[in-house]
């Protein structure tokens, strides 16, 4: 018996029920496999490719995302070192340990002093990559991993996330296709959707109140792979 079924048979025993009669247990299988979508909103699922990347954009500047788009990979670090400059902040950046990141030009802008790794509480910029990008709300998805550390996502004040063209999705259910595909499922999965935000008694927006303030999305046009 695997850790799942003993956990699942140990809530049965304590809600007093039995095993699932076979046809029941079948039916649980067949949707587990299936992965049944809902209804999935046509403004984003009829799009062309595009379109949805034109529609992502759109979405994610609702939500006080700022958007950048870059022609190559090559020219991340340019628009990193940029973003920091024009927000008046400091020339430093913790940035997940993955091999898609460090295989980036960094030493074009030798001025950036980056350290890769998990978060620390005095780190005020972080950079990730992203699994993917939801056009139909402007939402990102982020995996957790040795790569990804989730702790650069919620604790400096602004955070900075590299996305492919290519990873441009329409909807919910094709973002969770990709975490599928990714392989085991991961311990975290996080759908962040602009900056963090709280709204006060008076009903007032205040921007950073449980994680970044600010949240910089680079695309990369090309849509070809990072590494």
């Amino acid at each position: 018996m695997s850790a799942r079924d003993a956990i699942l048979a140990g809530i049965r025993r304590g809600l007093r029920r039995g095993p699932l009669p076979p046809a029941e247990a079948a039916a649980l299988d067949e949707r587990l496999v299936a992965h049944r979508r809902n209804l999935v909103p046509a403004r984003a699922a009829a799009l062309d490719h595009a379109g949805r990347i034109g529609l992502f954009v759109a979405m994610a500047e609702e939500v006080q995302t700022t958007v950048a788009r870059v022609a190559s990979a090559a020219d991340v670090p340019n628009e990193v070192a940029r973003y920091l400059a024009a927000e008046n902040l400091p020339a430093d950046l913790a940035m997940a340990p993955d091999p898609a990141l460090d295989a980036l030009p960094w030493d074009a802008r030798p001025l950036l002093q980056i350290r890769r790794g998990k978060a620390e509480a005095g780190d005020a910029a972080s950079l990730t990559p992203c699994l993917a990008a939801i056009a139909e709300t402007g939402t990102l998805i982020l995996v957790s991993g040795t790569a990804t550390p989730t702790t650069l996502n919620f604790l400096p004040d602004t955070h900075i996330v590299v996305v492919r063209a290519d990873q441009v999705v329409a909807s919910y259910e094709d973002g969770w296709d990709l975490v599928r595909q990714r392989g085991p499922m991961p311990r975290t999965v996080n759908f962040i959707t602009g900056p963090s935000r709280t709204g006060d008694i008076e009903q007032r927006i205040e921007l950073g109140a449980h994680g970044p303030r600010r949240l910089h999305v680079v695309l990369i046009d090309d849509g070809a792979p990072i590494a």
